[in-house]
C-alpha cells in the first residue's frame, strides 16, 4: 500500500528544515471529490515568506558558482526518484487536487521529464567569442544565473507547472521561492522532500504554503533581491503583478489565461480529431489553461462530429479520481461548479442545445459536473468568451478557413490553439496567422519539455521549456578586454 496524504505530516520547507509556521497557525486540504480533510499545514505568512528570501540570499552565491555537473546530478536524481516513487505522489496529487490516479501518474512523469530535460541543459549554458574591431580587443558575452527567483504557481497541475519552472532555475544556477497554490500545496511539499533527499544545498530550494495569499507574495514582490518571478495563473493576476514588479524592475515569466480555439475543416480526419477533441478539452475536466474552449467545426461536418464527440464522451465515467476506470474527477472548488453551471446556463438561454449533460452530478459529496456537449454555440456566449475550465465541449459552426482565423483571433488571448486538417497548404497558412504561441496541427496534446511553451497578447510573457525556459534564468554579460596586442 501507498502512503496517502492523510497519513503523512506536512510542515513548511524554508532554509533547508521542515518547519512550522511562525503563527502557529496551520489550515486544511480538502479532498474536491469527498469534502474530506486530508491533511492539516502549518499556515504561512508574510514571517515565514521572508525568512525563505534571507535562505535562498544566502544561499545563491554557493549555488550560483556551483558547476555544472553537479547542477545536472541533482536534477536527474530528483528525476529519477519522481519515477520511483509514482504511485504515492499521484496518490497524493489525485487526493488534492481531484483528477484521475491515471491522468496523476502522467502528470507526475511530465513533471519529472522537465527535471530530466534540464539537467542535460545546465551542461549546455554556453557563452561565445565575437570579433571585435579593433586588434587590441577581444570580445565575450557569458551566460549568469540572475539571481534569486521565486515561482508562484496554480493548483491544477501542482507538480508540473513547478518543475517547469525549477528544473530551469536549478539548472542555471538560482536559488528558487515557492509559494504553491493554497487549494494544493501538497504535491509542492512532496517535490521539496525529494530534493532534500538528493542533496541540494539548504536555502537553494524553499516551499512557503498559506491559504492567504497576499501575505506571501507581498515580499517577493518587494524584495529588491527576488530578481525573478515565474507566476502560472490569470491574467487578472498577472497584471497585480506587473504593476508590483515595476518599483525593483524585476523580470516576470508568466503565463496567463487562453481561450483555445479547437478547429476542424471538413477534410479532416474525423476519428482522428475527435479522439484528441477528446483529450485537448476533457483532460483533468478540462481544468487546463490550453483546454480547448471553443471548438470550431465546419458546417458541412457538425452534426457527424458532434454525434462521434457525444459517443466518446458519454463513456467517460465520472466519480473520485482514486477509483478503478474514473476518467472525469471533480473540478476543484464549489467556485469552480458555479463558474460551469453559469455558463451553460447561458448558453442555453442563447440557443445552444445540450446533446449531453448539462447539469451538475447530484451523488452526494464532491464538486462534480456532468460532462457535457453543446452544440449550435456562439461567440457571444460566456463559454467562448471566457475560460470554462470544465468539461463541458461547445461546438461553434464555421463556414470558411478566413471566418474561422478571424474569429480564432478575435480574443484578447493567445496561449494555445489547434486545428485539424488534411490540406497541407491549409495547415501553413493557420500555423502562421493564427495569433498563439503554441499551435497544435492535428495535434491535441502538444506540450513537451524540450519546446517553448507560452502566449502572447495577453496570455503572458516569456516562455518555460526548451532551452528559451532556461533563457529567462539567465543574464548576458558582455565583457570587452583591451589592450591584447603582442608587444615586443
Amino acid at each position: 500500500m501507498v502512503a496517502t496524504a492523510t497519513e503523512t505530516t506536512y510542515k513548511l520547507f524554508i532554509g533547508g528544515e521542515w518547519q512550522d509556521a511562525a503563527s502557529g497557525k496551520t489550515f486544511d486540504v480538502i479532498n474536491p471529490a469527498t469534502e474530506e480533510v486530508i491533511a492539516g499545514i502549518p499556515d504561512a505568512g508574510r514571517e515565514d515568506m521572508e525568512r525563505a528570501i534571507e535562505a535562498a540570499v544566502a544561499a545563491q552565491p554557493v549555488w550560483g558558482e556551483s558547476v555544472a555537473a553537479e547542477r545536472a546530478t541533482i536534477l536527474a536524481e530528483a528525476a529519477r526518484r519522481m519515477h520511483q516513487d509514482i504511485e504515492r505522489l499521484a496518490r497524493v496529487m489525485t487526493e488534492e487536487e481531484g483528477k484521475p490516479l491515471a491522468e496523476s501518474r502522467t502528470e507526475i512523469k511530465y513533471a519529472a521529464s522537465f527535471l530530466e530535460w534540464y539537467s542535460g541543459e545546465a551542461r549546455r549554458i554556453y557563452g561565445e567569442t565575437i570579433p571585435a574591431n579593433t586588434p587590441d580587443k577581444r570580445i565575450l558575452v557569458l551566460k549568469r544565473p540572475i539571481g534569486v527567483t521565486a515561482a508562484i504557481t496554480p493548483w491544477n497541475f501542482p507538480a508540473a507547472m513547478i518543475t517547469r519552472k525549477l528544473g530551469p532555475a536549478l539548472a542555471a544556477g538560482c536559488a528558487m521561492v515557492i509559494k504553491p497554490a493554497e487549494l494544493t500545496p501538497l504535491s509542492a511539499l512532496e517535490l521539496a522532500r525529494i530534493f532534500e533527499e538528493v542533496g541540494l544545498p539548504k536555502g537553494v530550494l524553499s516551499v512557503v504554503a498559506g491559504q492567504d495569499p497576499v501575505p506571501l507574495v507581498a515580499p517577493i514582490m518587494e524584495d529588491e533581491r527576488v530578481r525573478l518571478v515565474s507566476f502560472t495563473g490569470s491574467t487578472e493576476v498577472g497584471k497585480i503583478l506587473i504593476r508590483q514588479s515595476a518599483d525593483t524592475v524585476k523580470k516576470l515569466s508568466l503565463e496567463l489565461g487562453g481561450q483555445a480555439p479547437f478547429i476542424v475543416f471538413g477534410d479532416a480526419d474525423l476519428d482522428e480529431a475527435v479522439d484528441h477533441c477528446v483529450a485537448a478539452k476533457m483532460r483533468n475536466q478540462g481544468e487546463a489553461c490550453i483546454a480547448a474552449n471553443r471548438i470550431f467545426v465546419q458546417r458541412e461536418i457538425k452534426d457527424v462530429f458532434a454525434e462521434r464527440l457525444t459517443a466518446r464522451i458519454r463513456q467517460m465515467k465520472v466519480g473520485n479520481g482514486l477509483e478503478e476506470g474514473v476518467s472525469v474527477g471533480p473540478l476543484i472548488e464549489p467556485a469552480g461548479l458555479e463558474k460551469v453551471e453559469r455558463h451553460v446556463v447561458d448558453a442555453r438561454e442563447k440557443g445552444a442545445h445540450v446533446l449531453l449533460g448539462g447539469s451538475r452530478v447530484k451523488n452526494g459529496k464532491g464538486f462534480f459536473f456532468e460532462p457535457t456537449v453543446l452544440v449550435d454555440a456562439r461567440d457571444d456566449m460566456l463559454l467562448a468568451r471566457e475560460e470554462t475550465f470544465g468539461p463541458v465541449a461547445a461546438i461553434l459552426p464555421f463556414d470558411s478557413e478566413d471566418e474561422v482565423i478571424r474569429r480564432a483571433n478575435a480574443t484578447p488571448y493567445g496561449l494555445a490553439s489547434y486545428f485539424f486538417t488534411r490540406d497541407i497548404g491549409r495547415a501553413w497558412r493557420l500555423a502562421e496567422r493564427l495569433e498563439y504561441g503554441i499551435i497544435g496541427a492535428n495535434d491535441g496534446m502538444p506540450s513537451t519539455a524540450q519546446a517553448p511553451f507560452g502566449g502572447v497578447k495577453q496570455s503572458g510573457i516569456g516562455r518555460e521549456g526548451g532551452r528559451e525556459g532556461l533563457e529567462e534564468f539567465l543574464e548576458t554579460k558582455f565583457i570587452s578586454f583591451a589592450g591584447v596586442s603582442r608587444k615586443d
